[in-house]
């Protein structure tokens, strides 16, 4: 009989605090059905977008995660109200009585969330003022602000760093620009779409990412008023407009989650049916999932993964700005990789420092070794810079409980991953972290027939 948490509070709400603790009994196969709901990257953008709206604004399929509530908080700090909608998962976000909010509230609700600084546009628009405190998030690699402020600065912003934060105006309203990216960057993408549908004339987005969280927040905007094109070639061409109204939509799932799931069902030789997840935004990862040894049926209302059985097969991966095959999938997969007859190879390009989480898995017994070279495909722009984003996978290797402490969202998933894939028991800590961005997980490994005990 499974060992599981008894109190339904805990066991149904996603964790919250940073010094949770779930003890895994591994070695069980994770059967069974789970839901995913809207995809945490673009939720939370999709809230922000409320504030250029001048009506309130209707967001379905909201997952219950820790960044959503961080995200609601920064719009009640600055006075949007965001009430629950008629049906469970939807928000009604209501900016009419927008004002400036005080630093240390913008701080105290923000906590190592980075999102605050894709409130700026919309605020400056409406206010002419923004602050954003110092900026948070998973240690992955470098991701800076930086070049979020210059793209402000081109629309016309003023930027000013002090020493409790940034504070930006403007005075003369903003303005359309052009921008090329030097990399197909998400965040940067969405501020420049979201400072731009409101600025005057037209901007001109060169090396966009067009990830489909993006064209799911370029649909919200259009159902605002916007007036947006992208070309084929990474190029979008936003003209500005006076006034946007609120919007009515369902947000895209997380694939990001299901594919989560699906490596746990591949690791675990288990058989997990994924409700809500579809076969269009995941066709890359359903591609070597299928090539590692896994299977799939897909219906309309989810996609089934399982393992068929057999020895699973090493495969090269390199990850890449969408369509290729996204860096949040990497991490989980490497768990189900060292189970793989052979040699893997995974070369990381889009964060410089995504293999921290495999420490924890060579002393769980992997056989993983971590390169500087780009190895397994085209030298990338970590080449010749001392990164280790290249790894190496041997299997297949037969993992041991262990003590683990999770360092970041993804990879604390895959921690997760491994502990119920492992032979004896493992203690994993930090689990809050895993809230982020995976909704209920505790409810959803109970429902696969997990054996652990979770510690508050």
């Amino acid at each position: 009989m499974n060992t599981l948490v008894t109190d339904a509070s805990k066991a149904g709400a996603s964790v919250g605090l940073a010094g949770d603790r779930i003890t895994i009994n591994g070695g069980r196969p994770l059967t069974g059905r789970i839901e995913v709901r809207g995809a945490k990257n673009l939720v939370t953008k999709a809230m922000v977008a409320a504030l250029l709206g001048d009506t309130p604004s209707l967001l379905r399929n909201v997952p219950d995660i820790s960044d959503v509530r961080v995200v609601r908080g920064l719009l009640e700090v600055h006075g949007a109200k965001v009430l629950d909608g008629d049906e469970p998962g939807s928000f009604v976000l209501d900016p009419a009585n927008v004002e400036s909010a005080h630093m240390a509230d913008i701080d105290a609700h923000a906590g190592s969330s980075r999102i605050p600084i894709l409130f700026c546009g919309p605020l400056l628009h409406r206010l002419g003022e923004a602050f954003i405190p110092d900026l948070g998030g998973c240690r992955i690699g470098d991701r800076p602000i930086d070049f979020h402020l210059e793209v402000l600065r081109r629309f016309g912003a003023i930027v000013e760093k002090l020493p409790s934060g940034i504070r930006m105006s403007a005075p003369n309203g903003l303005e359309g620009t052009k921008v090329e990216l030097p990399y197909p960057s998400v965040g940067a993408t969405e501020q420049v779409l979201l400072t731009a549908v409101r600025a005057r004339g037209i901007t001109e987005l060169k090396n966009a990412a067009i990830e489909p969280e993006i064209m799911d927040l370029v649909n919200i905007l259009q159902k605002m008023g916007a007036i947006i094109t992208v070309d084929t070639d990474r190029v979008i061409h936003i003209e500005g407009v006076e006034r946007l109204t609120g919007y009515t939509h369902t947000a895209l799932f997380d694939r990001n989650e299901a594919a989560s799931w699906a490596a746990a069902a591949l690791a675990t030789s288990g058989d997990i049916f994924v409700g809500g997840a579809q076969q269009a935004e995941m066709l890359t990862f359903l591609n070597v999932f299928r090539k590692v040894g896994g299977a799939f049926d897909i219906d309309d209302d989810g996609i089934r993964f399982y393992h068929p059985g057999g020895d699973l097969k090493p495969v090269v991966i390199e990850t890449d700005v969408h369509p290729g095959f996204m860096t949040d999938w990497q991490q989980p997969l490497v768990v189900a990789l060292t189970k793989a007859q052979g040699v893997s190879i995974v070369h990381e390009t889009v964060y410089e420092q995504r293999f921290g989480f495999v420490d924890a898995l060579v002393e769980m017994g992997a056989s993983i070794q971590i390169h500087k070279e780009c190895l397994g495909g085209h030298a990338c722009r970590f080449g010749q810079r001392n990164f280790n984003h290249s790894a190496v996978i041997s299997g297949p290797s037969t993992l041991h409980g262990a003590d683990i402490e999770v360092p970041d969202l993804r990879g604390g998933f895959s921690h997760l991953i491994a502990a119920l894939s492992a032979e004896g028991t493992s203690t994993v800590s930090n689990v809050g972290i895993i809230s982020r961005g995976y909704e209920n997980f505790i409810t959803k490994l109970k429902q696969l027939g997990a054996d652990f005990v979770l510690e508050g």
